[in-house]
């Protein structure tokens, strides 16, 4: 089912944020209040061009964004549709760490620690299912909300999924972005433990040794390849873990 051709062209008094936010915005705005529902086809990329005035470029990012977060799916050929909801909460789900920040009214930032290329030593290796001695991408960030540290995330990736991962600027987009676009998840598994700082924790996140931080351990498949391995600390004082879920039956259990 198409959805007809009335729209509210009222993005341009939203308030300034970058072009693709409002989209996002706009978009969302139609679904929850029920003019675009569930299975319902949207405009096209083309239409939205028409109708809000804005860069096909701009709404392609808006609608991959919204396709990545699991609400739109996008069959090649035929147009983007209204997903079903997920019965996963925000910790079961994979979302940039930039699009909650901003989402909440935040102003996200990223600070750029390591981006190399390494030797996988056994146990990495292991992990990552490949070779001992094979290459693999490493990454070490720092998000932030208004300067503010609030996650240390500390990636391996598979160079196999993304061999241009190196020459990516990560303070412009997330590794969650340009991953989901590389090599969409198809499994994850989540790992939650709390912890006192280490050294370099404390010096990357600003905090004393006496915080306690949330840390979070991610290991990611796209089809049958282990694509990432990944760490993610939050200072305990900024930052928390949580969401709301419906139960499901064991014949669609969700990962955890």
């Amino acid at each position: 089912m198409t959805a007809t051709r009335h729209f509210d062209r009222s993005i341009t008094t939203m308030p300034p944020l970058p072009l693709y936010r409002q989209v996002r915005e706009y978009i969302e705005k139609g679904i929850k209040s029920g003019q675009w529902t569930q299975d319902m086809k949207i405009p096209s990329e083309n239409e939205l061009v028409e109708i809000l005035g804005i860069s096909r470029m701009t709404i392609n990012r808006a609608i991959r964004e919204l396709t990545a977060d699991g609400r739109l799916i996008r069959l090649q050929g035929v147009g983007t549709f209204v997903a079903p909801e997920k019965p996963q909460s925000a910790l079961l789900e994979i979302r940039s760490i930039a699009y909650e920040i901003n989402r909440r009214g935040g102003i996200h930032s990223s600070d750029v620690h390591l981006l190399a290329e390494e030797t996988a030593n056994p146990e990495l290796a292991s992990l990552l299912d490949i070779a001992a001695g094979s290459p693999v991408f490493h990454i070490i960030l720092i998000h932030k909300d208004r300067g503010q540290p609030v996650q240390m995330a500390d990636r391996y990736v598979n160079p196999a999924i993304a061999p241009d991962f190196l020459k990516q600027d990560f303070t412009r987009i997330t590794p969650n972005e340009y991953l989901q676009r590389a090599a969409p998840v198809s499994e994850v598994e989540h790992v939650i433990e709390a912890i006192l700082p280490d050294v370099k924790m404390q010096d990357l996140l600003k905090i004393k040794a006496e915080e306690p931080c949330l840390l979070l351990h991610r290991k990611t498949w796209a089809g049958k390849i282990t694509a990432t391995k990944s760490r993610f600390i939050y200072p305990g004082s900024r930052h928390r873990i949580g969401g709301r879920f419906k139960p499901v039956s064991d014949s669609h259990r969700m990962i955890a």
